[in-house]
């Protein structure tokens, strides 16, 4: 009889906790998708209205962006500084102030990004945003199952980001074609395996996090902004590889 109801007790812990993890999950999820929707939305009334394109953009006669303003110049920059900003304050910043911080990168991201809807036609944005939508959840759950460690493989591909960085960096002078493409395939498959990783990643932070009340709210909030950078950044490459031009 004692073994039994251990046995129903430790049963009913192992439940309660993947129900904690679940919804913890969901919570991460929840937020990605919230600023996903941010930036969708940010890009869409950006590129449609003439006085934003005018100050982000230099516009040729057909209305394309041919190069960013100065004003463009920072807005594109300010994600990546809204980036440095959460990861050097997260343990200062309120849950409120991290989740605040994350919409306002969200909103940023979609005025660096709303060249898009000039450069490709809407349906093409559609299918690639469908197509890395599926290929985002297909390596999300692998990440959430798999019994392997991928931390080893994490930080060869975190290599492989810096790497990216600085080819398109290089890029930004050379103008190369060729680089371009390599550059966007390599991208798509470095932050397709990031998604399984950050995954994983996250399911242990929740391990280590669970009950510490702000803090696991945060370490929630951060998980998102993994997830929504690998996101938006397998959807570039793969825009840039497979988007038609207008």
């Amino acid at each position: 009889m004692v073994d039994f109801n251990r046995n129903n007790a430790v049963t009913g812990t192992a439940a309660a906790y993947d129900e904690g993890l679940r919804a913890y999950m969901l919570k991460v999820y929840n937020y990605m998708a919230l600023a996903l929707s941010i930036t969708g939305l940010v890009a869409y009334v950006a590129a449609s209205t003439p006085a934003i394109v005018a100050m982000l953009y230099r516009v040729n006669q057909a209305g394309q962006p041919v190069g960013f303003s100065l004003a463009g110049y920072i807005i594109l920059l300010s994600p990546l500084i809204m980036v440095m900003f959460l990861g050097a304050r997260m343990n200062s910043l309120s849950f409120r102030g991290a989740q605040t911080a994350f919409w306002i990168y969200s909103a940023l991201m979609g005025l660096s990004l709303s060249s898009i809807f000039l450069i490709y036609t809407n349906a093409s944005i559609a299918r690639v945003f469908f197509v890395t939508a599926g290929t985002f959840a297909a390596m999300s759950l692998y990440g959430y199952t798999t019994k392997r460690d991928l931390t080893g493989f994490g930080s060869f591909l975190i290599m492989g980001v810096w790497g990216i960085v600085i080819a398109s960096l290089v890029n930004l002078f050379l103008h190369s074609s060729g680089m371009y493409y390599i550059v966007s395939i390599l991208g798509a498959l470095i932050f397709t395996g990031l998604t399984a990783y950050d995954t994983q990643r996250i399911k242990q932070n929740y391990y280590q996090f669970q009950g510490t009340g702000e803090m696991e709210g945060k370490v929630a909030i951060m998980g998102a902004l993994s997830l929504y950078i690998s996101f938006i950044n397998i959807f570039m490459s793969l825009m840039q590889l497979f988007g038609n031009r207008r």
